[in-house]
């Protein structure tokens, strides 16, 4: 077991883990933060997403020891109370069904927008397209993503 000190939410953790210990199992088990989904542990559905210095990035595919200085942000981390553009446009177009993807869609939202404030529908597309709701309320995210980078 190694220490490693990270950057969470814009708080500094330390945590005691193994090296190849997936950032996903520390936000999950370590630091309690639980809005992260483990869903399928390869990198293929998306669950999982948070962000390394506001760039996507799939939490069970990343190990603690990669982390080095990035910051990363979980959807407890994007706001305090819900009052994120895209929080609010995701109620307003009634994303979320079940919910348990809607953390990682976020959170990959939250990424294009920084990088976009006003993606074009291929390039919503291709940001969700390994991202796996099983609900299927895929033109509604496209929606909710358009609509909170018009308010940017």
């Amino acid at each position: 077991m190694a220490l490693y000190k990270l950057n969470v939410n814009g708080s500094d953790h330390s945590v005691e883990a193994l090296p190849d210990m997936p950032l996903l199992w520390v936000l999950r088990d370590m630091l309690d933060l639980t809005g992260s989904k483990f869903g399928c542990g390869i990198g293929a559905c998306g669950a999982c997403t948070v962000l390394l210095d506001g760039a996507e990035a799939q939490s069970c595919q990343v190990t603690v020891s990669a982390i080095g200085k990035k910051k990363v942000t979980t959807i407890e981390g994007l706001s305090k109370d819900g009052s994120h553009p895209l929080q609010k446009a995701w109620i307003e177009h009634d994303v979320p069904q079940c919910g348990y993807c809607q953390a990682g869609q976020i959170m990959a939202g939250a990424a294009l927008l920084h990088k976009n404030p006003h993606p074009t529908d291929a390039e919503i597309d291709d940001t969700f397209a390994f991202h796996v709701c099983r609900c299927g309320t895929y033109q509604r995210v496209r929606d909710a993503v358009k609509a909170a980078g018009a308010k940017k």
